[in-house]
């Protein structure tokens, strides 16, 4: 089975069979600032004058292990403006894999001169938000120019691909019932960039972007989702049906992985399927750091088992309070949040698994 996975998820399956008691994939929410207003997200709402400098995030990095993959998101990222500086350090410091950007690509100048300077060791994943055409987009983000400056972003970019050693997607998050309709035509607008907008089910609520600290909306029992905005079954399956059959135009990899999370939307929303669920790698292989240095529990429980400004890496992964908060995640009934359901399902190899369901 091995020898069949694409070279970037065989090698994650090799590491973790040489080392599992350190963690694999970072996720680093390097600030929570944001220049957008989303409808969806209380990131905006939240304090953001007290992030980790260069300097504190070289000496964090020094601590941790090589990491398989990277993730940087937000808030918006690149509201900092030392992205680059900051990837050459996660290159330099963790060796990743892989290396994955999330934006919402208002800041086209900024994500274009990253994508230019940034170590090419790896291949810079960029992940770009668009939620729909046109006006649907910009009352969703809350930003009167959001569309066009994230379209600017892709006609930048898309034609240097192979130069900028950079793969682009669309993440599309749905949050109301006009999703299908949205899916297709943003689908029409990003044809001729040979782009893909791969949705994302808005969920209620968020532990990570919540104005409270130390918030546990994890979900009580197996199987539930609760989404953003209201849908009917037919509005789910007409979306959910579309996506389908366009998931055959992907890789091999990026099938299995799409096809793993719509499997559990599936199922969670309009109990079709047989519902995966996966044992939570959160605080093993998954690490999530936030802008001031805390190490939350995960997406839906921000509970701090400690902070890496002023504590050490090996003193936090082996508390008590890592471990108290490790308990918890075993108990967890189980959430289905994209970011925290694909490490998990690569990690307990779940995901593979699907290869044959």
């Amino acid at each position: 089975m091995l020898t069949r996975l694409p070279g970037f998820l065989r090698a994650i399956v090799r590491n973790r069979r040489r080392q599992f008691d350190w963690p694999r994939f970072l996720t680093y929410t390097v600030t929570f600032g944001c220049n957008a207003r989303c409808i969806m997200c209380d990131s905006w709402k939240m304090p953001n004058k007290d992030d980790l400098t260069l300097d504190e995030i070289a000496r964090i990095f020094g601590q941790l292990p090589r990491m398989d993959a990277v993730r940087l998101t937000g808030g918006e990222p690149f509201a900092r403006r030392d992205m680059v500086e900051l990837a050459k350090l996660v290159d330099e410091k963790l060796r990743p894999l892989s290396l994955h950007v999330t934006t919402n690509g208002f800041l086209t100048e900024r994500i274009v001169e990253f994508c230019e300077q940034r170590p090419k060791r790896t291949t810079l994943d960029l992940l770009v938000s668009i939620d729909g055409v046109g006006e649907k987009h910009n009352t969703i983000r809350g930003h009167s120019r959001a569309y066009d400056l994230c379209l600017e972003t892709i006609k930048a970019l898309a034609p240097r691909r192979r130069e900028l050693k950079l793969r682009i997607a669309v993440n599309q998050t749905i949050v109301d019932a006009e999703g299908a309709d949205q899916y297709k035509q943003l689908r029409e607008v990003l044809r001729p960039f040979g782009i893909h907008n791969q949705i994302v089910m808005a969920y209620d609520v968020s532990a990570t972007y919540n104005l409270q600290t130390d918030v546990d909306v994890a979900p009580r029992e197996a199987g539930r989702f609760t989404t953003f905005g209201q849908f009917t079954p037919v509005q789910i399956r007409e979306l959910l049906d579309e996506v389908e059959r366009d998931i055959n135009q992907y890789s091999w990899g990026q099938r299995l992985a799409k096809r793993y999370y719509l499997r559990g939307i599936r199922n969670r929303l309009l109990h079709e399927l047989g519902s995966p669920n996966p044992k939570c790698v959160a605080l093993t292989s998954h690490l999530r750091l936030f802008p001031n240095g805390d190490v939350p529990t995960c997406q839906f429980n921000s509970r701090v088992v400690g902070n890496l400004r002023e504590q050490s890496f090996a003193d936090i992964w082996n508390s008590q309070q890592a471990n108290t908060q490790r308990d918890w995640v075993r108990r967890c009934a189980g959430c289905w949040a994209e970011c925290e359901v694909l490490p998990s399902a690569i990690y307990t190899g779940d995901l593979f698994q699907l290869c044959v369901r």
